[in-house]
């Protein structure tokens, strides 16, 4: 098992049952007890958890996003193959708003040197894209969301209504038919609505475990996305409700 697996491993173990042991979390993941000591140092670190003697503590709750740092290292080909398919679908000279998160990070990177307009939602995109020879960027208001530096509140909306995009390309918490796409945070929630209400299409970018969650706040109901771009582990069933109800579903 990679570092990466085992870390979401003990995130999920710890967050599931409150506490959890380090004799516990070894012999649950196979690693050795001075490895399962080194990656809780690792999530403690990123907030995910408290170290105590012997063990460690959840600081997430249910329905809480994970850290930035740990989702960016999560399903990492995925997302690239998921951006180069993203970035693919966008032509040159087109304005595209582009969302915070981590997927959206990885298509940032891919349009850098391409000739087009570029409105990041997120203060990580904004440092990938500066200095495109190409591009031209758009930097909206707003106020950072701690560690995602995704951009929020009524600053970030208001650009959002100012202006009209060929294109917005959104990462979510969770996509299904039936509960349409979702978000952990109220506020990263209102901006989607406002990037869907400025653009005449719509992108989803989303790994197959999205399609696996309802987050807590609302965004949109699925049919208000022209096409969604996922991974291979994306459920058939679900990926097939949403083709049936008229999207483009693309595997990578």
């Amino acid at each position: 098992m990679g570092s990466t697996d085992r870390l979401r491993m003990i995130t999920d173990a710890v967050r599931a049952a409150g506490r959890m042991g380090v004799a516990e979390l070894a012999g649950l993941t196979g690693a050795s007890e001075m490895t399962i000591r080194r990656d809780l140092e690792v999530l403690a670190e990123q907030g995910v958890l408290e170290r105590y003697r012997g063990g460690a503590r959840s600081l997430l709750l249910r329905g809480e996003e994970p850290p930035f740092a740990l989702r960016a290292t999560e399903a990492a080909e995925a997302k690239r193959r998921i951006a180069a398919e993203v970035a693919g679908l966008l032509a040159d000279g087109e304005s595209v708003v582009l969302d915070g998160g981590t997927t959206c990070l990885e298509v940032a990177r891919l349009l850098r040197d391409r000739r087009m307009t570029v409105m990041p939602l997120s203060l990580h995109a904004v440092n990938v894209l500066a200095g495109g020879p190409r591009l031209t960027l758009l930097v909206p208001g707003g106020q950072p969301r701690p560690g995602e530096l995704a951009l929020t509140g009524p600053l970030t909306e208001a650009s959002l209504a100012a202006l009209r995009f060929d294109t917005a390309v959104l990462g979510c918490c969770g996509l299904n038919a039936a509960d349409g796409m979702t978000a952990y945070d109220l506020a990263d929630a209102a901006v989607k609505r406002a990037a869907i209400a400025s653009a005449r299409r719509v992108i989803a970018a989303a790994e197959g475990s999205k399609f696996s969650r309802t987050a807590l706040a609302f965004v949109a109901p699925a049919t208000t996305l022209h096409a969604v771009v996922t991974d291979e582990t994306a459920p058939d069933d679900e990926t097939a409700a949403l083709t049936a109800a008229g999207l483009t579903v693309r595997k990578v």
